[in-house]
């Protein structure tokens, strides 16, 4: 078989067109290819043969890499939300420094002399950013004082320990939120449902004489009792007339308060001992009991979290009823038309979310915040599991997490005040500033120029259960 010119396709007097030898050794490969014993030719072809050249780089680490760095500076969730996190901070130590008249006063003659204001600016937040991790992970110093023999080791675990009891009563008002969104509701009467839930624990708690194992376990079921029947109302009311639940439950917020503030200064319930509205305190068998030591208030209740998360999750991802309240949640015509029972759903979803703000009611008063009812007791421990919903994308581990966080500032924010004199109420700022970052993750993403072939699916994941 001869070439387009006429000369022999196999000669090894002359090598294809347009390839010219570069050394002898390319010439001794050429010839070896064109011999007796050189691999056969297919169609009349030789065979080829590999010529030595310069390594091919490395296109699949490389383009690993790329699409590692493709991903990372996406609008996806993690991304969003690490950048959430930056932006809070940053803005909060900006508050900082607006909010101390010392450091501002530097800013007068800022271009006379800027190391001052800057250097100013830069200790009063990394000071008081310090400070908030002390007191709610560890204090470098206090393990050094532990380990030269001057601590003891519960002072080295004492911030965690705050962090983890802020923690435990967020997990359930979180979950409570995040369950019922999932099914398409908005739960705004978490607050009311964790009255109620003190309310029942704490009446269980000091009215009931029962042995310790039992005291316990009956006052925490009464919270969650109290909280799922507070929970029923609006969901038998969504149910059967159709009632938007935002206005009933706030409805239902504002009668839990009451009736606490009611039910405290009733005889038999507020403490004879004392003339303002307080009552009894729990006794010490309904207690939760402290995990490490009595100098430590992290309790048993942060077990009962975990295993309300894992449930939860389970019941969302494994259960009949979870897939029934996602696909009530995602669209409760076709639900209905694929045979689930929409309302009751409804009732059983408001239920359950309920219960879990009532569990975290009941922590409020058998843990170690407080031992009694008073006005404040539930604090605002409802509102804010709804912005630990947001913040842990009304997923049950998400909220976990979310919930840790808060803990986090709250008993940070704490050691912040006292070593810093920053005012508590910035970590309420921060706090507020991570949810407005990471519930518009359009405005995230054009901060810092994202990628959007991932920031749609996060804006419209809202209306989904995100």
């Amino acid at each position: 078989m001869s070439s387009a010119n006429g000369s022999p396709a196999g000669s090894p007097d002359k090598p294809p067109a347009g390839v010219e030898p570069a050394t002898a050794a390319h010439d001794a490969a050429a010839s070896d290819a064109a011999s007796p014993d050189a691999p056969e030719s297919v169609d009349g072809q030789p065979a080829t043969v590999p010529v030595a050249g310069p390594a091919a780089p490395a296109a699949d680490s490389e383009s690993l890499g790329q699409r590692f760095l493709h991903h990372l500076w996406a609008a996806n969730t993690v991304t969003v939300t690490v950048l959430a996190l930056a932006l809070a901070v940053v803005i909060g130590g900006v508050l900082m420094v607006v909010s101390d008249p010392d450091v501002l006063a530097t800013y007068t003659y800022l271009f006379a002399r800027p190391g001052d204001a800057f250097g100013a600016s830069w200790t009063l937040v990394s000071e008081a950013y310090a400070n908030l991790f002390k007191g709610s992970v560890v204090n470098p110093e206090t393990v050094r004082a532990w380990f030269a023999g001057e601590a003891e080791w519960t002072a080295v675990l004492r911030p965690i320990s705050e962090t983890l009891t802020y923690t435990t009563p967020l997990v359930f008002t979180g979950l409570s939120v995040a369950l019922a969104f999932r099914g398409g509701l908005f739960n705004i009467g978490a607050q009311g449902q964790a009255i109620v839930g003190v309310i029942m624990a704490a009446l269980a708690g000091f009215l009931l004489p029962l042995p310790l194992v039992l005291h316990v376990i009956v006052a925490v079921l009464a919270g969650a009792l109290g909280g799922a029947l507070w929970g029923f109302f609006p969901g038998f009311l969504k149910a059967r007339t159709g009632a938007h639940e935002v206005i009933t439950t706030i409805m239902l917020n504002y009668i839990a308060l009451y009736f606490l503030t009611w039910i405290i200064v009733q005889r038999g319930v507020q403490n004879p001992d004392r003339p303002d509205a307080i009552s009894r305190p729990v006794d010490t068998t309904a207690q939760l009991p402290r995990l490490l030591d009595d100098g430590l208030r992290v309790h048993a209740g942060i077990l009962v979290a975990i295993a309300a998360t894992a449930a939860v999750a389970w019941l969302l991802n494994r259960s009949t009823f979870g897939f029934e309240l996602r696909a009530v949640g995602a669209n409760p015509d076709a639900a209905r038309t694929a045979g689930i029972s929409v309302t009751g759903t409804y009732v059983l979803l408001m239920v359950v979310a309920g219960g879990l703000a009532g569990l975290g009611g009941a922590n409020m008063v058998l843990g170690s915040t407080a031992n009694a009812l008073t006005p404040l007791v539930a604090a605002q421990v409802g509102f804010d599991g709804i912005l630990v919903a947001l913040l842990g994308r009304v997923k049950p581990w998400g909220v976990a997490l979310a919930a840790l966080l808060f803990g986090a500032l709250r008993a940070g924010g704490n050691a912040m005040q006292s070593g810093s004199g920053i005012s508590l109420e910035l970590v309420t700022v921060l706090q507020a500033l991570i949810v407005i970052f990471i519930a518009a993750p359009a405005l995230v993403k054009a901060i810092f120029q994202l990628r959007a072939a991932r920031a749609a699916r996060l804006q419209t994941s809202m209306a989904k259960g995100w």
